[in-house]
């Protein structure tokens, strides 16, 4: 009986071992820092954003799907080791057209779930707003010039 106690310890503690050696290669496995960088826009017509990805998710402790997401029924389904994916892979488009004189304007929501440009400046911007109104001392950039400080090239 103590050998097969012994082994299932064993087999418990190899599994809590790979468990966390899976958790640390996927925090490894993102960069410090990314440039938000898109193919949806034929030219960048402003400095490409840094982000700090470390910086946000160790420092400030954001939690992964605070940024990243699959939604499903309304409900956001990506979880820590599912794999990531561009921003543009589904935000296709680069920018919402001005509605034309006598059509309707896009909603908010359908502008972020189409258009790169609105679902990266509310997941961004949105959040750094929303710290402000918290009366965070560093709620981050607000401005356009703070994310993107001199015309791109």
């Amino acid at each position: 009986m103590k050998k097969r106690s012994l082994l299932v310890l064993a087999v418990a503690a190899l599994g809590v071992v790979f468990l966390f050696a899976g958790v640390y290669a996927t925090q490894q496995a993102a960069p410090d820092c990314i440039t938000m960088e898109s193919k949806v826009f034929a030219k960048h017509k402003k400095a490409l954003v840094s982000f700090g990805h470390k910086k946000h998710n160790v420092d400030y402790k954001i939690g992964c799907a605070d940024c990243h997401h699959v939604y499903k029924d309304g409900k956001n389904v990506w979880k820590e080791g599912d794999e990531v994916q561009k921003c543009d892979a589904c935000h296709s488009e680069a920018k919402a057209p001005k509605a034309k004189e006598g059509e309707p304007k896009l909603s908010k929501a359908e502008k972020i779930k189409k258009y790169y440009y609105s679902a990266i400046h509310e997941n961004c911007a949105g959040c750094h707003k929303a710290n402000k109104k918290k009366g965070m001392e560093k709620p981050g950039p607000v401005s356009c010039k703070e994310c993107h400080p001199k015309a791109a090239k």
